[in-house]
This record gives structure tokens, C-alpha cells and sequence, in this order.
């Protein structure tokens, strides 16, 4: 089904980004670790208003851990995280940011339909067992459409393939009408037709205005929308510059940009910034539960 553009979503109508304006994510310094592992070592991350952003690296490279702590699933050990301005410790417009996990599964094992499921979006938005409101079921309606699963609203959910699925976990997250978008590995074990509904329906998000992260192993249909190219080796940000070919993001960007041990800022022809990534072996400078000047406990 070819998706069209529908209007921005209620309070979204007309806004441009101020350049003055406090972009939707702003993380410094950042270190998790998982287990007494690190896994995410000065990790410096900024994403725009309107940006769409990949995040791209080899299995085990960071990926997953850094967007969960974006959307406060994760603490951080070490650094700051802004949202939309705030600091993540007392951000509390969760309304404003939409989350598609890897590799879940819109069905719960309780019956459900995909309207249901959808529905369940809006929670963001409206205090528990209130009756939907006109406005609720405009917004579930027109993320449905967004994903092109119209015509499936009444159907199990548990009968619809892994790509539909997906497509109606985005459905929900769509829902709540966030101004940033997560989204990751949504085309993990997704076949082609698939992906391609999926850029389809990333690409309404586009114009719309909305700022998207993306993690991706390799972007298929998806590389066409990005702007921004985040590469992680082992915990760091080897590269981060304009968009990438599949194949370009396995390069060894740590070495080719002049990478080593250091925070040394080599540049690629295209601008990229080599943020230096030594494999991470070794624990945080300072321990985990000792106190530091910028340590960063997330809610949630």
C-alpha cells in the first residue's frame, strides 16, 4: 500500500526548528557498564531537531546498550544526558519520545488486536483506564496508516508475519506522537519487502520534521533517509560524519582516521571525526561506586 504524507501531529503543526532551540539529545562523556563491564566509554553524542541519524557498527560494538540508555533504560556510569534541554534525571516529557526495541514482538501472548496494540501508544498521553477521546483515535488511526496497516486493524496480531509486526510496534510508538523516534534493528530478520515499507513509512516521519535514531547493522532501503553516519567500535564513537555505504561502515575507521589510544580528532576527507577507540578492556578511570564530579544516575 503507497503511503502518503498526513498532516503533522496535533501540537507539531508548523514548527520549525529554532537554531536557538535545545536539540533532542545531548550526551557528554559517557560511560556505562554492564555487570562491572564497560561497554560504553566518552561516548560524545549530539542529534539535532529534524536529524535522522544511524548508528552503525559490528555486533557487540555498543549499539543497543547506548540507544536504551538514551530512552533511560540503561544508567549511566559516567557523563551528562540532556533531552529536548533537560537533564535526563529530571526529564519527565516522556510523551515526547518514541521507543521501538530490537527484535520485539507485538504479540503477548493475550489475545490482542492490532488496533489494541496500537492503542496502547496513547498512554503516553492519557491517564490509565480513561476512555479514549476523539483525539486518541485520530492519533491510533493515523499510525496506522503511517505504517500502512490500515487494513489489518482488526485482525490478531498474533497471526501477522515478523515484518508486520514490526510495523505495528512502530504503529504504537508512532501513537503517542514523539517528536524523537528510536528505532532498534527494525529491519533484524525482516525481508526486503518489509524494509522497504518500513523507508516508506520512515520517510512520512522525515518530512514531517521528526528526529530519528536508528540502529543498524546495514541500512538496505533505510540508507537513501540518512544524514549522519555514528560508527562504534568496542564502547567509542570511531566516526561520525555524513551518510555511509554498507560496506564502508566495516572499514577500520579507528585506524584510518589516525585512531589509537588517544582522543585525538583525525578527520576523514568527508569531514568525519575520529574520536579514537581503543578496544575496551580495562575498567572506568575512576570505580563505578566511587562518587565523580559529573556522575549521571538516569531515571526510570
Amino acid at each position: 500500500m503507497p503511503l502518503t504524507p498526513r498532516p503533522a501531529p496535533h501540537g507539531q503543526e508548523g514548527r520549525a526548528p529554532a537554531e536557538s532551540a535545545a536539540p533532542p539529545v545531548r550526551l557528554t562523556g559517557g560511560a556505562v557498564a554492564l555487570g562491572g563491564r564497560p561497554v560504553l566509554r566518552g561516548i560524545d553524542l549530539t542529534v539535532a531537531g529534524g536529524d535522522f541519524v544511524a548508528l552503525m557498527g559490528a555486533n557487540g560494538s555498543g549499539k543497543s546498550t547506548l540507544v536504551r540508555t538514551l530512552v533511560g533504560l540503561l544508567p549511566l556510569g559516567r557523563g551528562g544526558l540532556e533531552l529536548f534541554g533537560t537533564d535526563a534525571r529530571r526529564f519527565r516529557d516522556w510523551h515526547r519520545v518514541g521507543y521501538v526495541p530490537q527484535r520485539g514482538s507485538a504479540a503477548s501472548g493475550v489475545p490482542a488486536s492490532v488496533w489494541e496494540v496500537v492503542a496502547s501508544g496513547r498512554l503516553t498521553r492519557r491517564r490509565p483506564l480513561r476512555p479514549l477521546t476523539r483525539t486518541d483515535r485520530a492519533a491510533i488511526t493515523d499510525a496506522l496508516g503511517t505504517v500502512g496497516m490500515a487494513d489489518r486493524a482488526r485482525d490478531n496480531v498474533a497471526q501477522l508475519s515478523g515484518g508486520q509486526q514490526q510495523r505495528v510496534l512502530i504503529a504504537r510508538a508512532l501513537a503517542g506522537e514523539p517528536e524523537l523516534f528510536f528505532l532498534d534493528e527494525p529491519t533484524a530478520g525482516v525481508d526486503l519487502p518489509h524494509q522497504e515499507a518500513l523507508a516508506d513509512t520512515l520517510r512520512v516521519l522525515k518530512d514531517r520534521g521528526s528526529t530519528i535514531v536508528l540502529v543498524a547493522h546495514e541500512l538496505g532501503p533505510l540508507a537513501p533517509l540518512v544524514d549522519r553516519c555514528v560508527v562504534l567500535r568496542d564502547g567509542r564513537v570511531v566516526r561520525d560524519g555524513g551518510p555511509l555505504t554498507d560496506a564502508e561502515v566495516h572499514l577500520p575507521w579507528h585506524t584510518m582516521l589516525g585512531g589509537g589510544t588517544g582522543h585525538g580528532h583525525g578527520h576523514a576527507p568527508d569531514g568525519a571525526v575520529d574520536h579514537g577507540a581503543p578496544p575496551v578492556l580495562s575498567p572506568f578511570d575512576r570505580p563505578l561506586d566511587s562518587p565523580a564530579p559529573d556522575a549521571t544516575e538516569h531515571p526510570r
